[in-house]
């Protein structure tokens, strides 16, 4: 028997929430991962563990099991260890929230994520990298999608349903008062922003222009972050500002952002630097990711 080069090698670390979510699909990619390479198998019970087994990979390929979060886990890791440029990572999607594994090219489905692991080839993509060190691999977007408002006082509080039935109408009351819009200001939520945007240096939007929203996504690999501004229209509608840069800094009063799937801030200023091929994924050799084809 041919002897199993340590670089030929699989480490396959499962996201303890897709063992949770959905343990036959975690079943079905191992099976099929331990049937065409040699593994080993890592079961993280937290993010620590998580880290520690992809630092301590020693020459096997990584291979993560899990859902979109586990993937920016991963990268964000191998990026704060400097260790992105040289590492190819696989990845087999497991779980509720997908939508940044489909848009990079990543197969559907434990069996079809899995072969292409075994049978795929490394393909280089860009990302953003912001001044805090933290990396955007598929979208940036200003405003961040609201948030839920806190829950009112009283609400849902222990005991209620015992409670004394004055003590019940008080609540009532909070309740219907915290909920009815103020007429004096507006609620929260997200809408026009006064935002300072520079892209590659130049001042393309400035504070005296209210945007609606900013999204940044990295592109096709070489060519550039793809910027896209709204402003606030006046009368008919206005086409969107779309521009090509390397290096978006947006600043104004404090505001979020959506970074992939995790909101941020509030900031007063953010810069984000595109970085071209910085990291590699494994991906079926014939088909390209949405990114590249344009398609979906």
């Amino acid at each position: 028997m041919t002897e199993v080069a340590a670089s030929d090698q699989l480490l396959v670390v499962i996201d303890p929430v897709a063992r949770r979510t959905d343990g036959e699909s975690v079943r079905i990619a191992k099976d099929v991962l331990s049937a065409g390479a040699a593994t080993k198998v890592c079961l993280p019970e937290g993010p620590e563990e998580f880290a520690r087994a992809l630092i301590r990979r020693g020459a096997r390929r990584p291979v993560v099991i899990g859902d979109d979060g586990a993937l920016l886990r991963a990268v964000s890791l191998l990026h704060r260890q400097r260790e992105l440029a040289a590492c190819a990572l696989s990845f087999v999607p497991v779980g509720g929230v997908l939508s940044l594994s489909r848009s990079l090219g990543v197969p559907m489905g434990a069996v079809a994520a899995a072969r292409a692991v075994l049978d795929g080839a490394e393909r280089r993509m860009d990302l953003l990298v912001d001044d805090s060190d933290g990396v955007v691999l598929g979208a940036l977007r200003i405003p961040s999608l609201p948030s839920r408002p806190p829950a009112p006082v009283g609400a849902g509080a222990p005991g209620e349903a015992g409670a004394h039935p004055w003590l019940r109408t008080c609540q009532s009351l909070v309740r219907t008062l915290a909920s009815r819009p103020s007429r004096l200001a507006p609620g929260p939520g997200p809408g026009p922003s006064r935002l300072r945007i520079e892209v590659d240096g130049v001042c393309v939007v400035d504070l005296d222009q209210p945007v609606e929203t900013v999204s940044v996504t990295p592109g096709a690999s070489g060519t550039g972050a793809e910027i896209e501004v709204r402003s606030v229209s006046v009368g008919a509608e206005a086409s969107p500002l779309r521009l090509v840069g390397h290096k978006v800094t947006i600043s104004g009063a404090d505001f979020r952002y959506r970074a992939d799937s995790v909101v941020a801030g509030p900031v007063r200023t953010r810069t984000w630097t595109l970085r071209e091929s910085a990291w590699g994924l494994t991906l079926p050799t014939t088909r390209s990711p949405a990114r590249d084809s344009g398609t979906r």
